[in-house]
């Protein structure tokens, strides 16, 4: 026997299916390639890196003095949204990342190697993921050189981080849905842009909830994006947030149940 017959014959369990521990390595080597390749496209940083920083001096330096009197009270407040609606657009990077490899037949070429079929696609999720916590830290160390503090301690922060990365896996499902449905990379910008702006500015992401008008406040209690919010502002100054975590939570598992089987059909149906 060779050894790419024994290599194959380690990958492949007698049934001919790839053996889950193979699976894993695969989706790892499959997310590390997508990490890598911000090395041979450095654009990749701008968003990553270049756009958070930007929302962060924005928010503070142009709406603190008007919303909460100055830029380092309002960051206090503000920066857990900012947090979390940079989060919620990123996620689009994974759609149309998804739909970018669809068109240009990167999965047709995989789909011939002998590795797991969702190996591609969670190898993706995995690396955005990363990427997404890049982008996390980068905020807060930011806002913490502009006056923020974080009060909640190491294990506030990286709650915060970790309640925020489990909310972000669970909307990459509605993302890798929207990436395969759609015709092309521009539609997918599109339709989550508008999904992703009401959501995120009518919650408590950036403003008091008590100072919006009671039949708006309605929507608001019950948005996501104003338990996540408020969790994750919670965690970061150390202030009780058991409930805002827990409607967190239900709602981060809820989105999974309801759109990872939608994504995975659809994901088997394109690929």
């Amino acid at each position: 026997m060779t050894t790419a017959d024994t290599s194959l014959t380690d990958t492949l369990g007698g049934s001919g299916r790839v053996r889950p521990l193979a699976a894993l390595r695969q989706t790892a080597t499959l997310a590390w390639r997508s990490l890598v390749s911000v090395k041979h496209n450095p654009l990749e940083l701008v968003d990553y890196s270049i756009s958070p920083i930007m929302f962060v001096l924005l928010f503070t330096y142009v709406f603190g003095g008007q919303m909460a009197g100055s830029p380092q009270d309002y960051l206090q407040y503000a920066l857990a949204g900012i947090i979390v609606q940079n989060t919620l657009f990123m996620s689009t990077y994974t759609a149309m990342a998804l739909n970018t490899d669809l068109t240009k037949g990167v999965f047709d070429r995989l789909r011939s190697l002998p590795i797991a079929r969702p190996a591609p696609l969670f190898g993706r999720i995995t690396a955005d993921l990363a990427k997404q916590l890049w982008a996390m830290v980068l905020m807060i160390a930011l806002g913490t050189v502009l006056g923020f503090e974080v009060n909640g301690g190491p294990a506030g922060f990286v709650g915060a981080l970790l309640l925020l990365l489990t909310f972000a896996a669970a909307v990459s499902w509605t993302a890798v849905l929207i990436g395969m449905l759609a015709g092309d990379a521009e539609k997918v910008q599109v339709f989550a842009f508008t999904l992703i702006f009401p959501i995120t500015f009518t919650s408590s992401a950036f403003v008091q909830v008590d100072t919006m008008p009671g039949w708006l406040q309605a929507w608001v209690n019950i948005n996501p994006v104003t338990h996540l919010s408020d969790a994750f502002r919670g965690l970061l100054d150390g202030t009780p947030a058991g409930q805002a975590i827990m409607w967190s939570l239900l709602w981060a598992a809820g989105i999974a149940l309801v759109f990872m089987p939608l994504a995975l059909r659809a994901y088997r149906s394109r690929t």
